[in-house]
C-alpha cells in the first residue's frame, strides 16, 4: 500500500506537510487543495501590488544600492567638489532624495514586488549615516532628535520610492472586466 503524498505549502514552500492537513506545520498558513479554490479576477487585481515575501538576495542588493548612493553623493561628492559641504543637517536633507532614488531603482529592477527590502536597507544605511552627520557638525545647529526624524522620513521616502518603482515596473493596471 502506497502512502499518500506529502503536501507542499503554497505560502512558505515547506514540503513535508502530512496529507489532508489544513495548516502548514512550518508557518501555519492555510493549505488549500490545488484547483479547489481559484482567485477571481478582482482578487488578483487587488493582490497585484502586495508584497510577495522578503528576499534576502534583494535585501543585500538594496543595501548595496543604498550604501553606494549614500556614500557617493552625501560623503564622496563633497570630497571631490570642495565648495559643497553636506555636514550636519544639510547632509540629512540630501539623504532624503538619495534614499528615495535608491528605493525607486530597486523597485524598478527587482523581479516581483519588493517594498520591504529597500526600506530595511535604508534603515541599515541611515544608522551610520546619521551618526556620521551628527558628529560632522562643526556648528551645532540641529538637535539630535531631528536627525532621527530626518532618518525616519528618509526611510519612509525609500518605501515610497520602492512602491513607485514597482508601479513603473508593472506598468499601468489592467482594465477591470465589465
Amino acid at each position: 500500500m502506497a502512502s499518500a503524498k506529502a503536501v507542499a505549502c503554497p505560502s512558505c514552500g515547506f514540503q513535508k506537510n502530512p496529507p489532508n492537513s489544513s495548516r502548514c506545520a512550518s508557518c501555519g498558513a492555510k493549505i488549500e487543495a490545488i484547483g479547489k479554490t481559484q482567485r477571481t479576477r478582482e482578487e488578483e487585481l487587488e493582490r497585484r501590488y502586495q508584497q510577495e515575501g522578503v528576499s534576502v538576495q534583494w535585501m543585500f542588493i538594496a543595501l548595496a544600492v543604498q550604501g553606494v548612493l549614500t556614500a557617493a553623493l552625501v560623503f564622496g561628492l563633497p570630497m571631490v567638489i570642495t565648495a559643497i559641504d553636506f555636514e550636519g543637517g544639510n547632509g540629512m536633507a540630501v539623504c532624503l532624495p538619495v534614499w528615495f532614488i535608491g528605493g525607486l531603482l530597486v523597485g524598478m529592477i527587482s523581479p516581483g514586488r519588493t517594498f520591504i527590502e529597500p526600506m530595511v536597507a535604508s534603515f541599515m544605511v541611515a544608522i551610520p549615516s546619521t551618526l556620521l552627520l551628527v558628529q560632522s557638525q562643526t556648528v551645532r545647529m540641529m538637535p539630535t532628535f531631528l536627525y532621527v526624524i530626518f532618518a525616519a522620513i528618509g526611510i519612509l521616502m525609500s518605501l515610497i520610492g520602492a512602491y513607485i518603482g514597482e508601479r513603473i515596473q508593472l506598468g499601468p493596471p489592467p482594465k477591470p472586466a465589465d
